[in-house]
Formats: structure tokens, sequence, C-alpha cells
């Protein structure tokens, strides 16, 4: 007894050192690290795990990219420091953690939101459509208690990583709305039901770092009679979020849908808040879950990791006060038929 006890003070004393040196590298994308969205949700991840191993705060790092030329030297640098874990954030990253990952072939990378077949990297991807289905499921709800038939989608960059949650959110509103029988898409992007009597707005910004712009989409859209609208737009989207809780200041009900993390608190104006509810996106789970298998000797090299509705890797937050009990009731239920695969939704949004 004595002796087991000995060899495992001996062990654990070897690993807190060890750990203790475990260090984690942290890339942005041009969003910025406080873009209170991908990015500061994915370094929140990192932090959690850095407090809950009580690692030092030189141990735990990030450098933000102002272009998509800092991305490689970035990394890199990261790389010539000898961090034991390397994250990347966003799809942009591809190329770069390709390179990088080529260039260094002993260190260890985390890339979210695209997939990197390499044996030293890691890829986690989400089930994005997934989560904007619910989104649009509460919105259509929400829209239709008020007596509201218009809302809209505004995305940063018109890839099919962006379009996942715009067709996740049409198909959401579709299935909550059956009493209309027919959709179709307009030449500006929009989706109608029934010569008119919903409508989708849909809006690109081209942009993931301009809330000028996604201000002056959401002002376009609640101009025409959005009544909610739902960002997957990065920083870009908190231009919508100031454009909703400056309306509803002024006495106009207007709502914002948050993204990636739960942005509640970024609608806040006094008590109440523009935001109406959030498709999260645990891009934070996915950081610090790598970083925990990293540290212990389990990197999962090579694989895709993916988060979905299924593991609550994506969905509404836990607490939406501007949501009734009825509208999460409906939600849940179709959470439930997605979580066990009897509800398929699409990625690629009706053309």
């Amino acid at each position: 007894m004595k002796k087991a006890l000995f060899a495992f003070l001996i062990v654990a004393l070897v690993a807190a050192p060890a750990f203790a040196q475990f260090k984690v590298g942290f890339v942005t994308d041009t969003g910025g690290i406080d873009d209170k969205s991908f990015n500061q949700s994915t370094w929140e991840g990192v932090l959690r795990f850095a407090k809950d191993n009580n690692l030092p705060k030189a141990n735990y790092k990030y450098l933000q990219s102002t272009a998509e030329a800092d991305y490689v030297p970035n990394i890199s640098a990261f790389a010539d420091e000898n961090m034991n874990i390397i994250i990347a954030s966003g799809f942009l990253f591809e190329k770069a953690i390709t390179d990088v990952a080529t260039n260094y072939p002993t260190r260890k990378f985390l890339i979210i939101d695209s997939s990197v077949p390499k044996p030293n990297v890691v890829s986690a991807s989400f089930a994005e459509h997934e989560g904007s289905f619910l989104v649009g499921v509460a919105t259509a709800l929400k829209a239709k208690a008020a007596r509201q038939n218009m809302v809209g989608f505004l995305g940063g960059m018109q890839f099919a990583l962006i379009e996942k949650f715009q067709a996740g959110f049409e198909q959401g509103i579709q299935a909550a709305l059956p009493e209309y029988k027919s959709w179709k898409r307009q030449a500006d992007m929009s989706l109608v039901a029934d010569d008119g009597k919903f409508t989708i707005l849909v809006d690109y910004a081209g942009d993931f770092a301009a809330p000028d712009k996604g201000q002056a989409i959401a002002q376009k859209q609640f101009n025409k009679g959005a009544y909610i609208i739902f960002h997957a737009a990065g920083g870009t989207g908190n231009g919508m979020i100031k454009e909703a809780k400056e309306r509803q200041q002024k006495g106009e009900e207007k709502w914002g849908v948050g993204v990636d993390k739960d942005q509640y608190a970024d609608g806040l104006y006094g008590t109440k808040s523009a935001v109406l509810t959030s498709m999260t996106k645990r891009v934070d789970v996915a950081a610090y879950e790598v970083c925990k298998l990293t540290m212990t000797g389990k990197f999962p090299g090579g694989q895709l990791l993916t988060f979905n509705v299924a593991n609550k890797g994506v969905g509404l937050p836990d607490k939406n006060p501007n949501l009734s009990d009825d509208i999460m009731k409906q939600v849940k239920a179709f959470e439930a038929k997605i979580a066990s695969g009897t509800l398929k939704v699409s990625e690629i949004p009706v053309k």
C-alpha cells in the first residue's frame, strides 16, 4: 500500500512540473481578440483551460492578425517559441496552417472551422446548420407571436461555411411556419413564402471585421420591415446588434440574434437586451478539449472532431430571457429530433 502511494506521489510530482511547462498559443483572425464572437470565445476556452490547470500567465498567449498576411508569421512565431499547441480560429487559416504544419512537423496545431489532413493537425468542425435551424425556429415563432412577417439574415463573407448558417436558419423558419407552403428565392437573395406572406431578407457584408457595414445592412433590413436579424458575421455583426439596441432604446421593437457565443450582454441597455437569443458555437469547448488532450499525451492528430446538436456543440444558450416558455418548448422539441437523427438539416440554402 505504501509503495503504491509512494509511486503515485512520484508520478504526480513529475506530472505537475510537466503541466506547468505546457504552453498554448492562439492566433486570431482579423476580427481581433475582443470581437465578442468567434475569436473571443476561442480565447475564453484557452483561459478556462489555463485556470483549471494552473498555467503560468507566460504560458498562454495570443497574437492578433490585422490582415491575412499576418497568419503565417504569427503561427510561425508560436512554432518558434515551442508552444505545445497552436490554435488558429477560422476557415481562412486553412492554407496558413497547412504551410506552417508542413514546415514544423514536430509542432501540434488545432484549426477551428476547417479541415487540414496532416498528422500534426487536429481539425474541429461544427454543425452550424443544426444550431441555426433552432435559431430559425425561435425567430419564426417570436415573429409570429408579434404578428410580424419579415426577418433577416446577415452573413460575413459568402462562403459555404457561412451559407450553412443561412441554410439552417431558413429551414428552421420553414419548419416552424408550416402554414406557408411555397417558398421562392428572389433575385435579391431573399426567400419569400406564398407570394409575400413571409419574407427572409438575406445580405452578405463581404467582411467579418466591419461593424459599420453590419450596422448599415441592419438599417436597410430593419427599414424594409425586418423584425429580427440573425447574423453570422463575426465583428461585422456587432454593428447589427448596435443598431437593434439603438432602436429598442428609441421604443422601436427590433431584435438581433447573436452568434458563436451568447451575445445577450452585448445587447444590454439598462436591464433589457436587444439580443433575442444566440446560436452558440462552442469553439471554447473545442479549444479546451484539444488543449487537455494534448497536455495528457492524447493529441488526436490527423482527426476531424465534429461538434453538433447531439453533443451540445451548437445550439441556443441555457438562458433565453427574451423567449417565452412556449417558444423554448417548441425549440427543445426540434432539438430532440435533430439530436436523435430523425430530423436532418441541409447545409446548403435552397436555390
